[in-house]
């Protein structure tokens, strides 16, 4: 009896301690932000696109989960003025050739596993969602934190076509020549986020 009381109290303790060792950093949604840029073969166009909610889960002062949803309404092009067509083009980004916001309005990405290289550095790999198709990613992260205020900037590429994002795409239109929108979409990240 006194055996079980004793693991059951250990059990008890580990747990509080557990919990303690663990912060969580919640993202601010007017600071963070994930600048997007997508090339053509001539040129190329880049703008934002806002986080609408997430945190970083800390273990023992190091990295260990998190998740974030992003507000696919408000992807925005910066290249362009209107008389350039900026509203024409963020239209167009909304539609159902590129991201389809009416039916999915928001995109996720979820933390699965992360790897510490020391000094505040991070391989991250996580499940990205887009239009509802989930696809895993791996990408290095610098996050620094300084009197509770956490800084995450991180930069990674995908391939759209895998989240059947096609428009312009030479894997599945012929004869694009200089329209040929190219595969890859670059995203430079920067989350601020505070305990």
């Amino acid at each position: 009896m006194k055996k079980l009381l004793l693991l059951t109290l250990f059990t008890l303790f580990s747990s509080v301690l557990a919990l303690f060792a663990q912060d969580i950093y919640n993202a601010d949604t007017k600071e963070s932000v994930i600048r997007w840029e997508g090339r053509k073969i001539v040129g190329g166009h880049w703008g934002d696109v806002f986080i609408k909610s997430g945190n970083l889960e800390f273990k023992n002062n190091k990295l260990s989960g998190g998740s974030f949803v992003i507000d696919m309404n408000s992807i925005v092009v910066l290249d362009l003025d209107e008389k350039g067509g900026k509203s024409k083009l963020e239209g167009h980004l909304r539609s159902e050739d590129f991201f389809s916001v009416d039916e999915y309005p928001t995109s996720e990405f979820v933390i699965k596993d992360v790897k510490d290289n020391k000094n505040n550095k991070y391989e991250i790999t996580g499940n990205l969602t887009i239009k509802g198709i989930t696809h895993s990613i791996k990408f290095p992260a610098n996050i620094n934190i300084k009197n509770n205020r956490l800084e995450a900037r991180a930069e990674f590429k995908i391939d759209r076509t895998k989240w059947d994002i096609r428009y312009g795409s030479g894997k599945f239109f012929d004869n694009l020549g200089d329209r040929m929108i190219k595969d890859d979409i670059i995203f430079k990240v920067k989350i601020i986020a505070n305990k």
